[in-house]
């Protein structure tokens, strides 16, 4: 076993045994901060890609392994990682080696719980993209994974991380705003995503299987595969891709958690007998007993308002996207306009050159399992920001009120 294991193995000892003497929890010993932690990439498509890139980037960090069910991405990932990287279509194998530390897990939604709660057991730390829920009753088993084998879970929601969401939280808690009762949340584009193109994928080269996973059966379908997203077996559609960013920023400042009800309506104006989950989709939540309603808007045929999320307060309007934050007056306040703009280009970019959302929320992640510091979006985050979008999701399926049962 590596020296670096040894010593945790040892630290981790000493901790048990002063818990026991002092009747405190100890949590598992961290890294030295000269200490090479060696990642696990899991699911290494695009964004995982992404991640690995900028992850590469942050000193004593080794990617040490990889682990897809394409051999195209599987290659891909090879050429990122450490030229020695451990290479595996199973992710079970993965886990298994003592010289990997932690994994990133860019899988589809459907098995970010599994792998989580499997990575936990394993010992290993986790960086799991959102949204960290597939179902509703995946939630409760991958909070008490991350708590009791006291492992650092980061979920992929790096609003969290950013300087001026950080400073928007305070300006919400210093009451400038007023009283909020609303909170209007957008995720436009207008993007064509209607065709379906041959894409030549060798069934051979892929898994099928290993992909499914808790899916139900079914055959193999190249844009299934490649569109998993937009079909509810695998993902969630508009709501759990795009609405859980800005959800989960409205929940961290108001202290909101599950909707008593939701209402949504949904159409395919373009992807009418390929989608499964609608190219268009509004939903309003409620929550009374703090007096908010919650209302997202998104589309993939008018980016109008793009990316953003509005908190509507009687004294002001505090205006967020991944740039910038502005504060708007209402007529007769006493607050003064004024705005921090720290990205380049128009409002409401998916993506900006600053601040580097992944760079920041990486980081957090490394620095909190050196310290075993609790993380900016833990494993309680990730379950609570996904609870408005099934939700909404169920509103929309059965054409319901729905309504919070838990």
């Amino acid at each position: 076993m590596p020296a670096s294991h040894s010593r945790r193995q040892f630290l981790e000892a000493a901790a048990g045994a002063a818990a026991l003497t002092a009747g405190w929890t100890a949590t598992a010993a961290g890294y030295w901060a000269n200490e090479t932690i060696n990642v696990g990439c899991i699911g290494v498509g695009g964004r995982c890609q992404r991640l690995m890139q900028v992850l590469a980037t942050i000193p004593g960090v080794r990617l040490a392994g990889v682990c897809d069910v394409w051999d195209v991405h599987l290659a891909k990932g090879k050429e990122l990682a450490d030229p020695r990287a451990f290479a595996t279509k199973n992710f079970h194998e993965l886990l298994e080696r003592n010289d990997i530390d932690a994994v990133l897990i860019g899988s589809p939604d459907h098995w970010h719980v599994p792998m989580t709660v499997a990575a936990c057991e394993a010992g290993k730390d986790v960086y799991v993209e959102k949204p960290l829920t597939h179902k509703l009753s995946e939630g409760q088993a991958v909070i008490d994974a991350q708590n009791r084998h006291r492992r650092i879970v980061q979920v992929g929601m790096q609003q969290r991380s950013m300087p001026q969401m950080q400073e928007g939280y305070r300006i919400v808690q210093s009451g400038e705003l007023g009283r909020i009762h609303k909170v209007h949340l957008t995720w436009n584009r207008n993007t064509p995503r209607h065709t379906r193109n041959k894409l030549g994928i060798d069934p051979n080269s892929v898994d099928w299987q290993g992909f499914l996973g808790n899916a139900p059966q079914q055959p193999f379908d190249e844009y299934r595969f490649r569109n998993w997203r937009w079909f509810w077996d695998f993902g969630g559609g508009i709501l759990t891709d795009l609405m859980v960013h800005f959800i989960d920023v409205a929940n961290w400042f108001l202290g909101l958690q599950a909707p008593a009800q939701a209402v949504a309506i949904g159409d395919h104006f373009m992807t009418k007998g390929l989608w499964e989950t609608p190219d268009t989709i509004q939903t309003l939540l409620s929550y009374p007993e703090q007096q908010v309603q919650v209302y997202f808007e998104g589309t993939f045929v008018n980016a109008r308002n793009a990316a953003m999320l509005e908190f509507m307060g009687t004294e002001a309007t505090l205006y967020l996207d991944r740039g910038r934050y502005e504060v708007h007056p209402e007529r007769n306040s006493k607050v003064e306009y004024r705005e921090w703009v720290l990205g380049s280009g128009g409002r409401g970019q998916d993506f900006y050159d600053k601040p580097d959302g992944e760079l920041l929320h990486l980081n957090n992640w490394v620095e909190c399992m050196r310290s075993r510091q609790t993380p900016n979006a833990p494993a309680e985050a990730g379950v609570a920001a996904v609870l408005g979008a099934h939700l909404g999701n169920r509103a929309y399926r059965e054409n319901i009120v729905a309504r919070w049962e838990g």
